[in-house]
């Protein structure tokens, strides 16, 4: 085992919320403090390990595509600038609501419960029933608190942060950061969806092993790795099955002589988005995972891209993002071959001199273009290309329609023709949207 190895393994035993440092690890271990610093580096990457301002890095418990509505306490911190001035080890702990404490402290106390964040200022009766009631304390204005309060913080392994910030912009920032996370819920990225045990063959295994997966069904690929499982290439087996088949296979053969495909290589933060575009577009079946020292983690193949794509779009918008703003401004309806989508021209869409920008018409007009295709049989695309003619602006609250038709529908590409069209039927824009459709087969 190495001794980067060695290291990631210590920091995995480690409880959540202890302190790591480059010099620390260097001294337990009795290694260099580049190979202390490279291996807390590659668990940052990995989900181990967090880093937090003005606290340092910590040992975290790694979890699996968290709720969208939660956060730490660490991240709090993080979120509004903050410093932490007692309960340090409890930073790890999520917190499920926020309380203002606008009230006595008497009046508090039925609205406090375990897990939450209570948001005061220089209150001391306040800060202290928060604790006594399991909730972390978020003090604002840039105040301190009582030596009573940090101990009984340590005590109760509850933060309490201080924050320069008032109640309101606190509210806002905090507001906002949740927002964010909804919106990023439906970013599902290759590690949420890839298969973490995957079956593989080493260069130099017996060339005989293939026969044996050649016969298994539901393998048609498998990647090839090294001693060190490091990527060399991939064996298809129905490019294969005729080869073996007419050639004595020999006990001195080994797995690397049959190589014939090249791999398509993400790391596990790819998007799935991007897997998926350059997976159809080049007709790849598997798409292999590997981390930041080229060794294989993982495989995803077109059937779960495919689950993965269908489920972000049965996901609600909680957070809004500039499409949902413009959109929720328009109603469609479906035709034989296409469909009508009306609505009007509104403020997030104008440009400074105040016609309807290209930017937002453009994305009005693919947008219509990809749901058409969509509502054929539920039908999964990754755009190729479009192109887009504008005939004439158009200003703010005007009545648009805009006409979508497909004009060609294959196997695998997919072409549909848009038009824009103001109340007056004058041509505003035509757009041809041509698009790749995904398939798990």
């Amino acid at each position: 085992m190495s001794k980067h190895e060695e290291i990631i393994r210590y920091i995995m035993t480690l409880k959540a919320g202890t302190k790591i440092s480059v010099r620390s690890i260097a001294n337990k271990l009795e290694v260099s403090e580049g190979t202390a610093y490279r291996a807390i580096k590659e668990c940052d990457n990995l989900g181990l390990v967090t880093t937090i301002p003005r606290v340092g890095t910590i040992k975290i418990d790694k979890v699996q595509k968290k709720n969208i509505e939660v956060l730490t306490y660490g991240e709090i911190v993080s979120i509004i600038d903050g410093s932490i001035l007692g309960g340090r080890t409890g930073i790890d702990k999520t917190l499920n609501k926020f309380v203002i404490g606008a009230m006595t402290a008497e009046a508090m106390d039925k609205y406090i419960s375990p897990g939450s964040l209570t948001i005061v200022g220089n209150r001391e009766d306040a800060q202290k029933v928060s604790l006594l009631n399991n909730s972390a304390v978020l003090i604002t204005g840039g105040f301190g608190c009582s030596d009573e309060i940090k101990s009984l913080a340590d005590e109760k392994q509850l933060p309490v942060i201080s924050s320069n910030y008032d109640t309101f912009t606190i509210a806002s920032i905090i507001n906002k950061a949740i927002s964010e996370n909804l919106i990023k819920k439906d970013i599902i990225l290759v590690e949420d969806i890839m298969n973490d045990d995957p079956q593989y063959l080493k260069y130099d295994d017996s060339a005989k092993k293939l026969k044996k997966y050649e016969k298994m069904s539901g393998i048609h690929k498998l990647p090839v790795v090294n001693k060190n499982k490091k990527v060399i290439g991939v064996i298809n087996f129905k490019r294969l099955s005729e080869k073996i088949e007419n050639e004595d296979v020999k006990s001195d053969y080994i797995v690397g002589k049959y190589i014939n495909e090249e791999p398509f290589i993400v790391d596990c933060k790819t998007t799935v988005a991007y897997a998926a575009h350059i997976m159809g577009w080049e007709n790849i079946s598997m798409c292999l995972v590997v981390d930041s020292n080229k060794k294989l983690i993982g495989t995803i193949g077109r059937k779960e891209i495919v689950e993965a794509i269908q489920y972000a779009l049965r996901q609600p918008q909680a957070g809004e993002t500039i499409e949902d703003m413009i959109l929720k401004n328009f109603q469609y309806s479906y035709a034989e071959d296409g469909m009508h989508f009306y609505g009007k021209i509104v403020s997030e869409m104008l440009e400074p001199l105040g016609s309807a920008s290209w930017n937002s018409l453009g994305m009005l007009l693919s947008t219509a273009a990809v749901m058409t295709l969509r509502s054929k049989n539920n039908m999964n695309v990754s755009i190729d290309s479009i192109s887009t003619y504008f005939v004439k602006p158009i200003q703010m609250d005007t009545n648009i329609n805009i006409h979508t038709k497909i004009i060609d529908l294959g196997r695998f590409f997919a072409k549909v023709e848009v038009g824009m069209v103001n109340e007056k039927n004058e041509d505003i824009a035509k757009s041809i949207l041509s698009a790749k459709i995904l398939k798990i087969q």
